[in-house]
């Protein structure tokens, strides 16, 4: 009898660490299994990351390229700013901005658009199919650096591409120094020292060519490559000024590259010497 007791409880003992066992491998699995997918799928918070802070230009609307628009100077784009929870862009001819709303599973709303009035009576783009994709758009998708703004599961609105926002060389007072290889010093009756800022807001260039205000825009892309569109100046007259404004506008027709180094900025046409080099001047 002793002997029949032992063995039933050795049979219990061995079938309760068996259960035990395969509950644990059980529960591992289970662990494993959730880690995993934890992993692969990206988190709302990471989406929506991806898409503030960040400049989109089209590449499409309503399926039709629109890529040709860089080259004619409408880099049309816009902004996400996380902080405000504000947007702003450029619709071909005048700056736009308002509010918006994230939501989770992808979804964004956004305000009633305002915009400047500025008259482009050579403008290539109807403005307003431009405000009413944000208008329409209540969800997005991000997909390899290409954003598509949609409404409920429609073919998208308008598709853009993600580009480099570089804060090393905006926002920054850049006072030329050199032109062509050779030191460039200020003329005695000249109004102001040859410089160029490159502004945030709309991609905007500003600046001084030595008699004439300078303006335009630019846009930064990967690899840090620049380009400048629209350039123009003042129209205003100073025989007396030695400076020769075209040679200085040509830089911004030619440069399709940058380098900054030590506070010191060359922009420059493929892998040539620098076209133009320019210092940076900060204010108190």
């Amino acid at each position: 009898m002793k002997t029949k007791i032992i063995t039933l409880s050795i049979i219990a003992v061995a079938f309760m660490s068996c259960n035990s066992g395969k509950k644990s491998e059980t529960n591992d699995s289970l662990e494993v299994k959730e880690e995993v997918t934890q992993m692969e799928t990206p988190t709302i918070k990471d989406e929506v990351a991806t898409l503030e802070n960040t400049k989109w230009v089209i590449t499409k609307l309503e399926g039709k390229d629109m890529t040709d628009r860089e080259k004619n100077g409408q880099i049309i784009h816009f902004v996400l700013d996380s902080e405000t929870n504000s947007i702003s862009g450029f619709s071909g001819c005048n700056t736009f901005m308002g509010t918006y709303k994230m939501e989770e599973g992808g979804r964004v709303s956004f305000s009633k658009l305002g915009s400047t009035r500025m008259a482009c009576p050579d403008a290539k783009i109807d403005e307003s199919l431009i405000i009413n994709i944000f208008e329409t758009a209540d969800n997005f998708r991000i997909t390899n650096n290409t954003l598509e703004l949609n409404k409920a599961k429609m073919a998208p609105l308008a598709e853009f591409k993600k580009v480099v926002m570089d804060n090393e060389i905006t926002e920054t007072y850049w006072k030329l120094k050199t032109l062509d290889g050779k030191a460039v010093t200020m003329a005695d009756n000249q109004e102001r020292e040859i410089y160029f800022t490159l502004k945030n807001d709309g991609n905007r260039v500003t600046g001084f060519a030595g008699c004439n205000g300078l303006s335009g825009e630019y846009m930064l892309e990967d690899g840090n490559r620049i380009r400048f569109v629209n350039m123009a100046t003042t129209l205003k007259a100073c025989p007396d000024v030695d400076v020769n404004e075209s040679a200085f506008l040509k830089i911004f027709e030619l440069t399709d590259n940058y380098t900054v180094n030590n506070e010191t900025l060359s922009l420059n046409v493929g892998k040539r010497a620098p076209l133009a080099v320019f210092e940076a001047v900060y204010f108190d």
